[in-house]
């Protein structure tokens, strides 16, 4: 193998085929699967031309599919129009209108069923109430909600008259909250007085307010969601109450037909250092990857209840609660709270409660809920659930196993997701009723998804199990468009390595015998030990598998031998850590990969850095592993004061 690809050493024979009792049920067949895939192969832009055509409701239709003439800035169906507020709105009401478009629970248990003619209306009193206080097509709104149904309302409702919203985590600092609203030039503010999650009030206007204080000088009105019912400073001139501001509003708006690549929102990646991004997604493109994946990877029909358990503050919540499942006509589930409160058992208590069949959710969730017990799953039924998903990094294959076994019952088939914030929707993942599953795979890419894994020289890696770095060579209609205001920097990062077709996703990557993927981690998360680079997330895959193990991250630092060496950071099922345990572990690494992947050194600990998506920040645990100073933001934390313990020196 030459010395720029990435050495893969973890196998996994295990495969699980379709259960037959979901193909009975599927809406996908077998037959339409593969006539998807030949006429994307036949044809890629002919392919989304006629996806285009047939999954949504255009204003004016468009003429040309795709132009690549200004690459890598494609642009798609350009010269049609539509709005995506009528598709996910409008377009439902005659046939689906009195249909519940969303079961909303809150961190305290209340419950409410809104139907699509009553979040019609909200979304259109709203959209006025957002015109009657000047904002217009084009202008910045930045909402920085709960994930409370306003959260969708603020979104569709900005769709609605052509504005571009940037939606900013709502347990996201004052200073993040800042950079993202002066990067945007945000002309609006939408937020509320605060919120409870896992019982504990949010202080979303007081942080706001801190925000406002420290810059946003393009900041003309905020409008502010009595939540929580604590008392805040409301500015003279500039704050307003949400329900003064659609008092006396007509319940229906006018959507603004927008040609398909107006910006539909703007969504910031906040790496360890250096600006966030503020990814750009257009307006056609974008619709139409939302809808399509929803089709082809849930298999939505009309009686599912679809519930995914991300924020509308990340990508996920975009794609998968506020636009697929509206535009799909789908019955779905948003929750404001977190899986723990008031017991471990609240997702599992909820799924019975609303009868959900499609649950996806995050690997990092699925692991903090393997360490709670198996009581607390086995405390419910689960018997509605058909199908399961899993979102935002890679799943060791243990916590797959257990989450087909102890949630899904060995019936539910398992859709792991390959996609990013830039990607705008799935790339790489099963379709439910055609793949063949295996723990810790995201098996093909999607019809009109031209993946690959190339080598840093630009060469295609074809061995099998081999890995290199995972492209895609085609353009897709729901790609990013731009990183806003920084068009060079969206060259560089994305297309900058090779050419200006070839799409870097920051990924490595490896295929199997039968051409499944499989996500090594990131690029930057590649050890590179005696010669041998290998990706980290193998190594905490086969820490998972130890009894002993809740949940590992591992992470480089240089070794004068080697080069460089392996640091793994460790949380146990059970309290405590010893020396003993430790050479257990290293020793079982070495059983399970080999000796060049043995850690060098692990230290235990409560938890482990990650943003409030759930996302391990490996980047930060590298500066940990070295000692070296953190100079990087970390108010973006979900639990910073693990950075004290961790850098207390391990076994």
């Amino acid at each position: 193998m030459g010395d720029n690809k990435i050495e893969s050493v973890l196998k996994e024979d295990r495969q699980f085929d379709p259960p037959q009792a979901f193909l009975d049920k599927a809406t996908l067949k077998a037959a339409d699967v593969e006539a998807l895939y030949k006429s994307a192969e036949a044809d890629h832009e002919s392919f989304w031309a006629d996806q285009a055509r047939d999954k949504i409701d255009w204003h004016k239709p468009f003429n040309q599919a795709l132009d690549e003439s200004d690459a890598p800035f494609f642009k798609w169906f350009a010269d049609g129009e539509l709005n995506v507020s009528y598709n996910c709105l409008d377009r439902h009401l005659d046939s689906k209108g009195d249909k519940t478009a969303i079961i909303f629970e809150g961190d305290d248990g209340e419950v409410e069923h809104i139907s699509y003619r009553e979040l019609y209306a909200r979304v259109c009193r709203f959209a006025n109430a957002l015109k009657a206080n000047g904002l217009g097509k084009g202008d910045r709104a930045v909402i920085y909600l709960p994930n409370i149904p306003q959260a969708a309302v603020a979104m569709l409702a900005c769709a609605r008259i052509g504005a571009i919203h940037s939606v900013v985590f709502g347990g996201f600092s004052a200073v993040s909250l800042r950079d993202r609203i002066d990067d945007a030039e945000a002309k609006m503010l939408i937020t509320a007085d605060g919120n409870y999650r896992g019982g504990k009030l949010i202080p979303l206007k007081e942080t706001a307010d801190k925000a406002l204080s420290e810059g946003c000088q393009s900041i003309e009105k905020v409008i502010v969601y009595k939540r929580s019912g604590a008392d805040v400073t409301m500015a003279d001139g500039r704050d307003l109450w949400w329900h003064d501001a659609v008092d006396g509003q007509a319940d229906e708006c006018d959507p603004e037909w927008v040609d398909a690549e107006h910006p539909l929102f703007i969504l910031y990646t906040s790496g360890s250092t250096g600006k966030p991004k503020g990814i750009q997604h257009s307006t056609g493109g974008y619709l139409l990857g939302a809808i399509c994946t929803c089709r082809w990877v849930f298999d939505l029909n009309d009686s599912d209840v679809f519930w995914c358990t991300a924020d509308v503050g990340w990508v996920t919540g975009h794609t998968y609660i506020t636009y697929g499942p509206t535009a799909c006509g789908a019955t779905q589930v948003m929750f404001e709270g977190v899986p723990t409160y008031p017991e471990a058992d609240r997702f599992w208590k909820m799924v019975d409660t609303h009868q959900v069949t499609i649950f996806y959710t995050a690997p990092t969730a699925i692991r903090a809920l393997m360490k709670q017990g198996d009581e607390y799953p086995q405390r419910h039924a689960l018997d509605s659930l058909r199908l399961l998903g899993t979102v935002g990094e890679p799943i060791n294959p243990e916590a797959w196993m257990w989450y087909r076994e102890m949630i899904g019952k060995e019936r539910c088939p398992i859709v792991d997701t390959w996609w990013q914030t830039e990607t705008g929707g799935h790339m790489i993942t099963p379709i439910p009723a055609t793949t063949p599953t295996k723990p810790g795979s995201v098996a093909k890419a999607l019809p009109g998804i031209a993946a690959d894994i190339i080598d840093e020289s630009g060469e295609r890696v074809s061995d099998a199990n081999a890995g290199g770095i995972l492209v895609i060579n085609k353009p897709w209609p729901y790609m990013l468009r731009t990183i806003w205001g920084d068009p060079e920097r969206y060259r560089e990062t994305y297309f900058g390595m090779f050419d200006e077709h070839t799409y870097v996703a920051g990924d490595s990557a490896q295929r199997d015998e039968q051409g499944n993927f499989r996500i090594l981690g990131r690029i930057d998360d590649v050890v590179n030990i005696s010669g041998h680079r290998m990706g980290t997330m193998e190594v905490e895959s086969a820490l998972v598998a130890h009894k002993a193990v809740a949940e590992a991250a591992v992470v480089s630092r240089p070794h004068e031998v080697k080069g460089e060496c392996i640091v793994a950071f460790v949380i146990l099922k059970e309290d405590g850590g010893s020396d003993e345990l430790a050479k257990e572990l290293r020793d079982w690494v070495t059983e399970q990969l080999g000796a060049i992947a043995k850690p060098e050194e692990i230290r235990f600990a409560d938890g482990l850095p990650k943003t409030r998506s759930g996302k391990i920040m490996r980047r930060l645990l590298r500066t940990v592993a070295r000692d070296e100073e953190i100079t990087s933001d970390v108010s973006t934390l979900e639990n910073p004061q693990i950075i004290d313990q961790l850098q207390a020196k391990g076994s």
